[in-house]
C-alpha cells in the first residue's frame, strides 16, 4: 500500500515536473536554463512514478533528500533568471520572459515554478522527517 506521504511526494513530483517540461518547452532557443528544467523535469516525473511503486523501496531515505535537492536547484535557476545570469531564451511581448507582469518584466523568472520549487521543497522535508522520525521507511 502506498503511503499518503508517498502519494503526496508523488503528486508534487508529477505537477512540478510536467510544469517544468512545459516551461523549457516554451523557451524560443533551448538555452542553459531551459536544458536545466526539461532534464530536471524528466527526472521528477521519473521520481515521483517510482513512489507509487514497490521500487521506492529502493529510495528508501534517499527520496526526500532528492525532493530537496531538485527543488533547490529550481528554485536556484528561478534566482539566476531573476538576476538576469540566465537568459530564459523568451520574449513575450516584450515583457523579459515568463514573469509575465508589469512588475517583473525583464526578470525573466517564474513565480509559478517557484512556488512549485517551495512546495517539493517542503515535500521532500517532510518526506526526510518521516523516515527519520518513524524508521518504518514510510516513504
Amino acid at each position: 500500500m502506498v503511503s499518503n506521504t508517498r502519494l503526496y511526494g508523488a503528486s508534487i513530483a508529477a505537477v512540478s515536473g510536467i510544469y517544468s517540461l512545459w516551461s523549457a518547452s516554451m523557451a524560443e532557443r533551448m538555452v542553459t536554463s531551459a536544458l536545466l528544467m526539461a532534464v530536471l523535469g524528466v527526472v521528477v516525473i521519473g521520481h515521483g512514478a517510482v513512489l507509487l511503486t514497490p521500487y521506492a523501496e529502493k529510495l528508501g531515505s534517499a527520496s526526500g533528500p532528492l525532493m530537496v535537492v531538485y527543488s533547490v536547484l529550481m528554485l536556484l535557476n528561478q534566482v539566476l533568471l531573476a538576476t538576469g545570469v540566465f537568459d530564459d531564451g523568451s520574449d513575450m511581448m516584450g515583457m523579459g520572459g515568463m514573469g509575465g507582469s508589469g512588475m517583473t518584466a525583464g526578470m525573466g523568472w517564474d513565480a509559478g515554478m517557484a512556488a512549485l520549487a517551495v512546495l517539493m521543497l517542503a515535500s521532500g522535508v517532510i518526506m526526510s522527517r518521516r523516515t527519520s522520525m518513524s524508521g518504518s521507511g514510510d516513504m
